[in-house]
């Protein structure tokens, strides 16, 4: 995969393969731009997590599925998933699944981006599942502030000029809140739908305190 950015930021490196670009125009037409923004945002986080870990793209981890999985983890919140009926997870799962089928990609890569997906809001269960879940939940939590005492002031602040949150945490409860209402397969028990349904339902704030702000 080669990578390009005209950012001299290297935190704001994208790929560029042509996978990568099919990728970014599916979520960035078929998400609003809060959640669109927000996917990237993980991916970036994601890729600061491994470096702080000391993991080294090629040998320790795949960042090709990396990428996949981050970018494309809120796929079931959109038009298409929502007309299925399992928690939107998975939904978004079985989406990017069968996308990059379409694209040729080995099963068993598949797989591994499928699982990432599925587990990305099972904290506690994603790092135990392999290096791609673990850091694509650790990615998604850093853009809500979790574990970001080792993110410096700079490279946080242009990671979100140059994808603004536009209310992310409110935009992502208010869709997981809404497909739920529309259809309650989508929130069985002790899902994160089925809490937000519950307990945050009308929320307009953040999920939770961010270091980041909504």
């Amino acid at each position: 995969m080669s990578e390009t950015t005209s950012a001299s930021n290297a935190h704001l490196i994208l790929p560029d393969s042509p996978l990568a670009r099919s990728i970014l125009d599916l979520v960035n037409g078929a998400e609003p731009r809060a959640i669109a923004n927000h996917s990237i945002r993980s991916y970036l986080f994601s890729r600061m997590v491994a470096d702080h870990r000391a993991l080294v793209p090629g040998q320790d981890y795949d960042a090709d599925l990396l990428f996949y999985a981050t970018v494309l983890h809120d796929i079931g919140l959109t038009d298409e998933a929502a007309r299925r009926d399992q928690r939107f997870e998975l939904d978004g799962a079985d989406v990017a699944a069968a996308f990059l089928t379409d694209h040729g990609i080995p099963s068993e890569d598949i797989d591994v981006v499928w699982e990432a997906i599925a587990l990305h809001s099972s904290a506690g269960i994603a790092q135990r599942r392999g290096i791609i879940c673990s850091l694509t939940e650790a990615g998604i939590g850093l853009d809500f502030g979790i574990g970001s005492d080792f993110v410096t002031d700079a490279d946080a602040a242009a990671i979100h000029t140059a994808f603004p949150r536009y209310a992310a945490a409110s935009s992502l409860v208010d869709m997981i809140v809404r497909q739920a209402v529309v259809n309650p397969a989508k929130a069985p028990s002790t899902s994160l739908a089925d809490y937000f349904l519950r307990t945050v339902h009308g929320h307009t704030g953040p999920l939770t305190p961010s270091r980041w702000g909504d």
